[in-house]
């Protein structure tokens, strides 16, 4: 479909392309924006015509309904890198890859603990992504956002950001199923934009030196860790917090649910606090395992867990 600007969106694109999970039906329009300037066309152009709109970076720690999506998914593959001293100004829609391995390059430290997980800069600073006690705010200067619905681009600083575990002034948890669909009885609680007029362009860094044969070895380290214990088929990483003072994989091991299937997801062998696709997995079926997990947790020790994964439908 052309619009106005020039931006052209396609239409009933299959999202299971593009997130980590390959579980996902149609989204009814489809951009990828490669430029800072293409992505603020496209948002602009999706309040123009009152789209549901959704901020698509590397697709993990995403379920997408196998029923699809009816807005506007755009994603984000804005990557530019810019470095002054120590910090570290990086676009929304860059890999940690990329930017781990551009403050490798560059000597700088702070970023090590995020040497093999998926996902891009915006959705790391949107859910405030982090690993071994360490995380984005802790290296985070200000993040640089437009403002849909004042029409204008703005910093905020760390502060400003209202960053928590697994939670920012981008995300926030609400008793009500994905997109804040309101009802008398929720069945679930899923995270979802709190503020959906707030879209992160880049954000600023402010690491420090250190020898890079000392990161690379701190790198090589998680790296290790990930390759035994993480599983290669298809997942949305960690599916749930880990609740005060315990570990969610934890809980679930000892509930005895590791390796439990219903039709085609499964709760992983390797880390039970992961939910894998083994091929023909539905959004349903991943669904039904975190309803099973969150209900026998709750049984057995009285500890609610929570989602840290968003849900689109």
């Amino acid at each position: 479909m052309q619009i106005s600007n020039g931006v052209k969106f396609q239409e009933n694109v299959p999202l299971k392309k593009y997130t980590t999970f390959k579980i996902g039906g149609p989204t009814r329009y489809f951009f990828i924006a490669k430029t800072k300037q293409a992505l603020l066309k496209a948002v602009k152009e999706a309040g123009k015509r009152q789209l549901p709109l959704f901020i698509l970076g590397g697709g993990s720690n995403l379920l997408v309904s196998s029923k699809g999506f009816k807005g506007l998914v755009i994603k984000i593959e804005n990557c530019k890198l810019k470095i002054e001293n120590c910090k570290i100004v990086a676009e929304a829609g860059t890999s940690l890859s990329q930017l781990v391995n551009f403050a490798l390059k560059n000597g700088l430290t702070g970023l090590e603990w995020a040497a093999g997980i998926p996902g891009t800069v915006g959705g790391a600073v949107f859910g405030d992504a982090g690993a071994f006690s360490k995380s984005m705010r802790d290296v985070i200067s200000s993040v640089e956002i437009f403002d849909a619905k004042r029409n204008l681009i703005r910093k905020l600083k760390n502060k400003e950001c209202r960053f928590g575990y697994r939670q920012s002034i981008f995300k926030t948890l609400h008793q009500s199923k994905a997109r804040c669909r309101t009802g008398p009885e929720p069945k679930q609680s899923f995270w979802f934009r709190e503020n959906p007029n707030f879209i992160i362009l880049s954000c600023e860094l402010k690491l420090n030196k250190r020898d890079k044969s000392e990161i690379k070895k701190e790198m090589r380290g998680y790296l290790d860790y990930r390759d035994i214990f993480h599983p290669k088929t298809p997942s949305a990483g960690s599916i749930f917090m880990n609740p005060r003072g315990y570990a969610a994989r934890e809980l679930i091991d000892i509930c005895g649910l590791k390796g439990k299937r219903i039709g085609g997801a499964q709760i992983s062998h390797l880390h039970s606090n992961f939910i894998v696709n083994l091929g023909k997995g539905t959004s349903q079926n991943v669904l039904d395992l975190i309803k099973l997990i969150k209900k026998t947790v709750s049984r057995k020790f009285k500890i609610k867990i929570k989602e840290e994964i968003i849900v689109l439908e």
